[in-house]
């Protein structure tokens, strides 16, 4: 099976686009504009409403995602047309249900309030759809596709199982982090849930070095996991120091909420190498029985040769 580049590429460009997208919804929380348009999916019975004050940044955040809705429409319909793996064609029908979900929870919040449920689940689905569109850039793309050395792991816990435990910690964390960031409650659970990601980056990074120190694509999914782990706990005291900076400034200061949306963009950064570091843990070592499968077949056939 060949590599389709032209998916490939339009995948990233999907999932740039998403990115883009998630700075446009930080901005909207981080500038206080959640409410400055009371009605969905029209803005003040208008398509393009007066960009005044809060507006322009509610406008922007829909008109982006309009954009990326789109894209991912069309990124799925590609996908389900040309693409003969049919767990790469779920993954992109699950990427336009995400979507569609988001677009439902982001009319909700508009509509009806209470951001302490529907802003923190819209800001959590945001980081989920992010990465199910990091899996199909993954997916679609040369290394994916390409042959790749199995790999024995005697370890235990397995690193295909260290690596998943970080990344659905990372995805906890995270929904904590939009609680606290939405008023659904305070910063004790956000900081309990930092020092579970300092373990289990600790641990998963420690162990994918002793045991596969010298595979150079495992080596640098962890170089990635270490810098935007670091970079989130220097940007995590900061917009802490931003949120109470914040409470005593008349009004958002450019500054204080870039610091904020900075740290809600490193967790998806973060969240993402999470994943690409499973998922090729998953596509270079085989579950425990299918290892011992492909042994007990391996010894067999020597035998059989003797």
């Amino acid at each position: 099976m060949g590599m389709n580049r032209a998916l490939n590429r339009f995948a990233v460009l999907t999932t740039g686009c998403t990115f883009l997208l998630l700075i446009a919804g930080a901005l909207v929380t981080g500038n206080d504009a959640a409410d400055s348009v009371p009605d969905w999916p029209l803005a003040y019975h208008r398509i393009i409403p007066p960009l005044t004050g809060g507006i322009r940044f509610e406008f922007a955040h829909r008109a982006v995602a309009g954009v990326v809705a789109t894209l991912t429409l069309v990124l799925a319909v590609w996908i389900a047309r040309r693409e003969r793996r049919r767990w790469v064609r779920n993954v992109g029908w699950t990427a336009l249900g995400l979507v569609v979900a988001q677009a439902l929870l982001g009319a909700l919040r508009v509509l009806k309030g209470d951001p302490a449920v529907t802003a923190t689940s819209h800001a959590t689905l945001a980081q989920l759809f992010f990465v199910s569109l990091i899996c199909l850039t993954v997916f679609t793309g040369e290394w994916w596709q390409s042959h790749q050395p199995v790999l024995r792991d005697a370890g235990s816990p397995s690193l295909r199982a260290l690596a998943l435990t970080t990344s659905v910690i990372i995805v906890i964390q995270t929904i904590l982090g939009a609680g606290y960031r939405h008023g659904a409650f305070g910063i004790w659970p956000h900081l309990v849930g930092a020092g579970a990601v300092t373990a289990a980056v600790i641990v998963v990074a420690r162990n994918a070095r002793v045991r596969f120190g010298e595979v150079k694509s495992l080596r640098r999914s962890v170089i990635f996991v270490h810098a935007f782990f670091g970079l989130q706990i220097v940007l995590g005291g900061a917009a802490w120091w931003a949120v109470q900076a914040q409470q005593r400034a008349p009004q958002p200061l450019p500054l204080l909420v870039g610091i904020t949306v900075a740290h809600v963009l490193g967790a998806a950064l973060l969240l993402s190498a999470s994943v690409v570091l499973t998922l090729r843990c998953y596509r270079l070592i085989p579950a425990r029985r299918e290892a011992t499968e492909f042994s007990g077949r391996a010894k067999h056939s020597t035998e059989a040769a003797v």
